[in-house]
């Protein structure tokens, strides 16, 4: 998931691995366009409801309504991360914290993504990874 600036700009958000999913929830819920965008970079499986059909197995299915519930605080944790994630960490600690946390990141996604992701540049997370 990424948004794009005034200037075209990409800004890698958020990376759905198996398991995983991605979503434009607030979109979804206030029926306004996203600010951001979807994009597969490995085959994917895109699954499409209705927003009708999607509150009526809210509310009628308990097990759906508990997937609900995990993609809502999975939001939450993305716009935490979003808002004070990396806030004083230095280059060196942002890719030391995605080696531990998330290191498919590094095996599936290329330089130039998680280096938007982290908020630096692409030339600066070889040179570390290179130390690494």
């Amino acid at each position: 998931m990424f948004p794009t600036s005034k200037e075209g700009n990409e800004s890698s958000r958020y990376f759905a691995f198996e398991g995983n999913f991605a979503t434009a929830l607030s979109s979804f819920i206030d029926q306004q366009p996203a600010k951001e965008f979807l994009q597969t970079i490995e085959k994917s499986v895109l699954l499409c409801i209705s927003r009708t059909d999607f509150y009526y197995l809210v509310d009628h299915v308990p097990a759906f309504s508990k997937i609900y519930r995990e993609i809502q605080e999975l939001e939450f944790i993305m716009a935490q991360k979003s808002i004070y994630g990396f806030q004083g960490f230095d280059a060196m600690d942002k890719v030391q914290w995605i080696i531990e946390y998330q290191p498919q990141l590094l095996l599936r996604v290329s330089n130039k993504m998680v280096a938007s992701y982290l908020g630096i540049s692409p030339s600066t997370l070889s040179r570390i990874k290179s130390k690494l």
